[in-house]
Order: C-alpha cells, then structure tokens, then sequence
C-alpha cells in the first residue's frame, strides 16, 4: 500500500480541471493526506523539515519530541539542504500527442510536471523547465522567487507544435546548458532507440546531474489493446500501415518490453533513478514514488555523483 485509496484523484477527473495550477495543487494535496493517512505516515515529514538520522550526524540534532511520536530518528533539516536546484524537461514531441482515451500524454505529462514544480515550491527549492520536440523550444533556468511557478505554468500552457523527436539532440543541449550540478527529471515517452538513450543519458551524468526519468506512456501502448484490423500512424514519422492487432500483437509486445527492458538496464547501470508511469494512473502514486526512490536512492552506498545538497526526500 503506497498511499490511502481513499485520497486517491481520478487522472482523467483531474485533467478535467482547465487551470493547470488547480491541477497541481489538488495533486499534492491529495498527496500529502494519502500520507497522512497511510501507514507512511512518518514519510511525509521527511521530506518537509526533517531527514532521517544517518551514522555521521551530529547528535545533537536529533528531534527527540519526533521520536517519542515516530519511534524513529530525525534531525533538522537546514537552510543550506534546502537548495536544490532541478530542472524539469518535458517531451512535447509529435508522439507525446497520442491518447487511446480521452487525454494525451502530453497533458498527462505536463500535469506531471506542474505538480513537481508546485511540490519543489513549496520546498523551497529552485526549480527550472525545459521543453523540447528535436530541439530545446523553450528554457526557464530554476530559481525560487514569487512569481516564478507561475512563469513555468505559463510555459507548460503553450501548445506544443508536435513535431517528430530526435532525443539525442535536445539532451546534448541539456547538458551543455546546464553547468550547476542539480537534478533533472526526464518526462517522456522515449521512444527512441536504447543505445541511443545510454550514450545521451549517460552523459548527462557524467557531468555530475543526478536524473530521474519518468516514463509517460499510454495505456493501449502497454497492453496493445486494439481489437480490429485498422491503419495505423507511426507517431514520429506520421508513416501509415494496416495492421491485424490479432498476428500483430505478439510481436509488438515482445518489441517494446525488450526495449523497455533495455533502458531499464542502462537507467541501472547509471544510476538513473527510472520510473515508468501510465497515464491512467493518479499523480499522487507518481509523486509518492518519485519520493520514496530517491530517498531510497540517497541511501544507497555506492550513489554517482548525488549533489551534496541532496539528503531526504526530494533532496
């Protein structure tokens, strides 16, 4: 059990929703109730004001009045841990406009991505946005001062032109751009090829970025649940094919999972945090296990090139 099914927002309830900030705001807070109400209850305050005791801290400040709740050591969090500094970088390329229902993955994602950006505010932290089809079309450094989310939600508004993907280009512009090491967090569908994806991806850790990828995928994507002979588009070239789903499936299936199981491996072997999500999923799963695998992640031994800044939760 990640979080109460009782807090729990219909995705397509919420996408309904026309303000993009309501959408954010109504996602986390359905998300920090979840918490609350869970038996993760003791999570919610890691990732606010205190972090988990670690061997190496200073014990002096420990909070004992939290452990007398929690059974649990926590210490207080300073102003210097509460910097981070992410970018997020939003897929709006031609195939991010797919929908087998009644939204496409663009509108997912960039709920996605609104919710992150309302969640880091209220952290404190300095968040950034990048968008891109097969270039970077719009760049927001991070920064934490008022105003500021609404100058992402402004970007997150613009309609996308949906042109094909070239993944390679835009993260190689990601990195030259980027020069302070941070956290990005990849929202895409990915579908590009794999090798590919470990050359780019794995260099944007070499220069020192800790990074999440989410993958936004459609429901009919992962289950290939059409049911009569039809023609189909390919989403990035626009090519047309009549396809039978019945003699097609199998082979469809066994394709995407092996590429699916490939940038898993290379999201492994870097240290990427790699998280898939459909899109009929409700956001309060997404944020809560963004946050459970990072934090899981700050506490592995052998981490790449996490930012000093980055202890507990979103940190």
């Amino acid at each position: 059990m990640r979080a109460d099914s009782r807090s729990l927002i219909d995705p397509k309830a919420l996408l309904r929703i026309k303000s993009l900030q309501l959408r954010a705001r109504a996602a986390v807070e359905g998300f920090i109730k979840g918490i609350h109400r869970s038996p993760f209850h003791g999570f919610s305050v890691e990732f606010s004001e205190y972090r988990q005791y670690t061997p190496g801290d200073d014990p002096r400040y420990l909070d004992w009045r939290l452990y007398a709740r929690s059974d649990r050591y926590f210490v207080k969090r300073f102003e210097d841990e509460t910097n981070l500094r992410c970018h997020l970088v939003l897929d709006t390329s031609r195939s991010m406009g797919y929908r087998s229902g009644e939204f496409p993955k663009f509108e997912y994602a960039r709920t996605a991505a609104a919710t992150i950006a309302y969640f880091l505010t209220l952290q404190r932290d300095a968040v950034g946005l990048v968008t891109f089809e097969d270039r970077i079309t719009d760049y927001l450094p991070p920064r934490h001062r008022p105003g500021h989310f609404r100058r992402v939600l402004a970007m997150l508004d613009r309609e996308p032109k949906g042109r094909a993907t070239d993944l390679a280009t835009p993260l190689e512009e990601i990195a030259a751009t980027v020069k302070k090491r941070g956290l990005i967090v990849l929202i895409s569908d990915l579908l590009a090829p794999a090798d590919m994806l470990r050359s780019k991806l794995g260099y944007l850790r070499s220069r020192g970025h800790e990074v999440i990828v989410l993958r936004t995928l459609d429901p009919a994507e992962l289950t290939f649940s059409f049911d009569r002979p039809a023609m189909f588009r390919d989403a990035e070239s626009g090519r047309e094919l009549y396809i039978d789903p019945d003699s097609a499936r199998g082979s469809y299936l066994k394709r995407f999972h092996d590429h699916a199981d490939e940038v898993r491996r290379a999201c492994t072997d870097l240290g990427i945090e790699f998280q898939p999500i459909s899109t009929d999923s409700p956001l309060e799963l997404m944020l809560f296990d963004l946050l459970k695998a990072r934090a899981r992640r700050i506490g592995a031994p052998n981490r790449r090139a996490a930012t000093s800044s980055s202890r507990g939760g979103f940190r």
